[in-house]
């Protein structure tokens, strides 16, 4: 018998858990995920990992094939999704409404993701007249559970003389979001790409007649959207 979406039957552990294994395969698209690399992601131990896995797999949400990769059931992918809708409607609220900057929303909203109310979810998402990005130029997921991914072209891919905008930058690290505000760039910010420095791969680029150097790191990090 399945679970039919009971999300009071979750711990906010077991949340987190399936929203970190659709995230490493969906959004980093990998095939299968093994218990390590979970146990990296969310910075535990495999033993650990190991006993969760099994409570998930107890109550249908996940399944593991052979060599112990994992990979959700529909029940565990539905519940992941509205996780991240929750998460990224949260985050919007935050930055548009209280003030919040892009490199504070993000713990605030692991916090309130686990909050279990629909209605509540839903009459925010209205409040702000349903929202398709958050502050970090990711897409919202719908009210029926409807998921995409935006194409992921990172600025390290591109070459010298191209022209992009800034989409969406990768919100996982306070201190990665905190330098894309000081040096002044924005979502829908134009990038010109002056130069890459063969010695480093650091990156000389222009965007709102500024020039700044940044390193692989940081252009492995910002995703846009070539223009030519």
């Amino acid at each position: 018998m399945t679970n039919k979406l009971n999300l009071n039957n979750l711990t906010k552990s077991e949340e987190d858990y399936l929203k970190a294994l659709f995230q490493l395969l969906i959004e980093g698209n990998s095939p299968k995920v093994g218990n390590n690399q979970l146990a990296e992601y969310l910075k535990v131990s495999p033993a650990s990992t190991n006993n969760m896995i099994k409570k998930l797999k107890a109550k249908a949400y996940v399944v593991s094939e052979k060599y112990g990769k994992l990979d959700l059931t529909e029940e565990g992918k539905s519940i992941a999704v509205r996780l991240i809708r929750k998460h990224r409607l949260w985050e919007t609220f935050l930055c548009n409404y209280l003030n919040f900057t892009w490199d504070e929303v993000h713990e605030v909203a692991e916090q309130l993701e686990h909050v279990k109310s629909r209605k509540l979810v839903n009459e925010l998402d209205r409040f702000m007249d349903y929202p398709k990005k958050d502050p970090h130029g990711e897409l919202i997921p719908s009210a029926d559970g409807d998921y995409s991914v935006l194409p992921k072209v990172m600025l390290s891919s591109l070459s010298e003389g191209d022209v992009c905008k800034l989409e969406a930058v990768n919100d996982g690290s306070v201190n990665f979001l905190k330098y894309v505000s000081e040096i002044g760039l924005v979502l829908s910010s134009e990038i010109k790409v002056l130069e890459i420095r063969e010695f480093d791969k650091s990156i000389r680029i222009e965007f709102n007649n500024v020039v700044e150097t940044v390193t692989r790191k940081f252009a492995d990090n910002v995703f846009v959207k070539k223009i030519t």
